[in-house]
């Protein structure tokens, strides 16, 4: 019998770590010195990484080409600016989406006297040389606590809108990609019906770098034929979609909310 979905496990100490003092990241997928063949992609997704930046501190001026790359901020404050004339500070809740298309460059660092943690997040465009653009939004813990909002989605989707800022709906990106984020309340539970043929699902690590040590908000996976998979914060799961609009099951099973992100992907 091949069930709905299956599930395998990303376990957060497994992840690549990188710690450069004012920089502590963790690597979903082979990114700079962390190299691993076994996880270089999932779909479109190419690069999860969940950085935390020192205060004044951050990324300077550096190009990027041929990805869609979303900043997703979990706490703290960062400070964006880049070749298309963009600056922005962006805040918990504010997800930043670059198409880099032909080419751009920007930087990226702290803003104000707090350590910002974000997950930096790329994916592979369906179309090369597309024109760079520059997308903003924001979710609300409202918005996200014990429902799913749809923070990302493919530019030609119903509901996108394509103007940069201040819109309603979720982030444009030129990828088949749409991405799912809740704030699950303990012993609550979330389903979702998946369209792509793959799904990643990944717990934000909210309670701390804790660098493969046992703490903060714990899930637990369920697809309709008793398949399950327990995940701590840090952890991640790659999801084959076997049956079209197989429905996944999200439980927080620990005793605090639980951030948590699946990636619908073809």
């Amino acid at each position: 019998m091949i069930l709905p979905l299956q599930f395998v496990p990303r376990r957060s100490e497994e992840r690549g770590h990188a710690d450069h003092g004012w920089l502590k990241a963790f690597h979903t997928f082979s990114f700079a010195g962390y190299q691993d063949r076994s996880h270089q992609q999932y779909g479109p997704l190419r690069v999860i990484n969940e950085d935390r930046i020192a205060p004044r501190k951050g990324f300077g001026n550096h190009g990027h080409e041929e990805f869609e790359i979303f900043s997703y901020i979990v706490s703290g404050q960062l400070e964006h600016k880049d070749s298309m004339g963009n600056t922005e500070i962006l805040k918990r809740g504010d997800i930043q989406m670059t198409s880099t298309g032909t080419g751009i460059t920007h930087s990226e660092k702290t803003y104000g006297s707090k350590s910002v943690h974000l997950l930096q997040i790329w994916a592979i465009p369906s179309q090369s040389r597309l024109q760079p653009k520059y997308y903003t939004r924001h979710f609300s813990d409202d918005d996200k606590r014990d429902k799913w909002a749809r923070v990302v989605a493919p530019i030609w989707s119903e509901g996108v809108k394509s103007s940069e800022r201040n819109e309603d709906g979720p982030t444009p990106i030129n990828s088949q990609l749409t991405l799912y984020a809740t704030i699950l309340s303990p012993g609550s539970n979330l389903k979702r019906h998946l369209e792509g043929r793959k799904a990643y699902v990944h717990v934000i690590q909210t309670s701390g770098s804790r660098e493969g040590e046992g703490a903060g908000a714990t899930v637990q996976l369920d697809d309709a034929f008793g398949g399950q998979l327990d995940l701590r914060e840090g952890d991640g799961a790659y999801v084959k979609v076997n049956t079209q609009g197989a429905v996944l099951t999200v439980r927080n099973t620990g005793d605090r909310p639980a951030e948590v992100l699946v990636f619908d992907m073809e």
